[in-house]
């Protein structure tokens, strides 16, 4: 669960960035002492995640707003279902309407696709796994929102893990290097992680005992040949444009992980909305 000391600063800035000197429009047509009840309804079919986030913006606003919510965050919800009823006074609640609905949306389409990605290789060994391709300030949030999908998590972020990339592997002189000097300088309790575009480096790979090796960019029949060949000695991890690919396809090969990082750079936001009651 997300805690407040996660949140407030993000949701914070986040309102100071939508209401700026002040919400013009609601000031000049709505009366201070109006009180308003509403609805948070699903316009499509999908998983409700960012309840909190949704819920601490209008506590940060107003702590006279109610919020009653119909369903628990990580819920599968129908077209048409009804998420939340909200009340309380009405100028508060407008101004705080799109930054919630922001976050909420956002949320729920990450968590629903990574759901969608999950369902897809259901009965195989493979998890879904997220990447750091995340939007700048929001990693905590959407990665918190693939495991409300059902997914896990990758390293959160560059001191979590050792993962010797093409770019790393070429500025190092080769895999060999890069894995010898990882063992000499970074911590023992990191596992290293050696990504490989070809067999060749995938042999060069589990030679130097890696602890888990990302194959980039493979057809399946490769990913295959790879996964017999490393043979339980190391994690296998399928990468490259995962988002595009038959994730049944890329299970059924005997990988470990398929990590994808449409699930957070390039997710559609759930289509859910917030209706006044007249």
């Amino acid at each position: 669960m997300l805690k407040h000391y996660q949140i407030d600063d993000l949701i914070r800035r986040a309102l100071e960035e939508d209401i700026g000197t002040g919400d013009v429009t609601t000031n000049s047509t709505v009366s201070a002492d109006r009180i308003i009840r509403g609805r948070l309804i699903a316009k499509e079919q999908g998983v409700i995640c960012g309840l909190p986030i949704f819920r601490r913006v209008f506590e940060l606003l107003d702590s006279g707003i109610e919020l009653n919510c119909h369903v628990q965050e990580g819920d599968s919800v129908p077209q048409g279902a009804v998420v939340a009823e909200i009340s309380g006074p009405a100028r508060e609640i407008l101004t705080g309407e799109r930054v919630a609905l922001n976050f909420l949306q956002h949320l729920s389409g990450i968590a629903s696709g990574t759901h969608e990605a999950v369902i897809r290789i259901a009965g195989s060994k493979a998890a879904i796994v997220d990447t750091r391709k995340t939007t700048p300030g929001l990693r905590t949030l959407e990665k918190y929102a693939v495991r409300i999908g059902g997914g896990a998590n990758h390293r959160f972020n560059l001191s979590d893990g050792i993962l010797i990339k093409d770019n790393h592997i070429r500025a190092a002189g080769g895999i060999t290097q890069a894995v010898a000097a990882a063992r000499q300088n970074a911590p023992h309790t990191l596992k290293i992680e050696v990504e490989a575009e070809t067999m060749d480096q995938v042999e060069e790979a589990i030679a130097c005992k890696a602890d888990i090796i990302m194959l980039d960019n493979m057809t399946a029949e490769e990913m295959k040949t790879a996964v017999r060949f490393i043979d339980g000695r190391a994690i296998v991890e399928a990468s490259g444009n995962m988002g595009e690919k038959d994730l049944k396809e890329v299970a059924d090969t005997g990988v470990d992980l398929i990590s994808i990082g449409a699930l957070t750079h390039s997710v559609r936001a759930l289509d859910i909305s917030l209706r006044f009651e007249d």
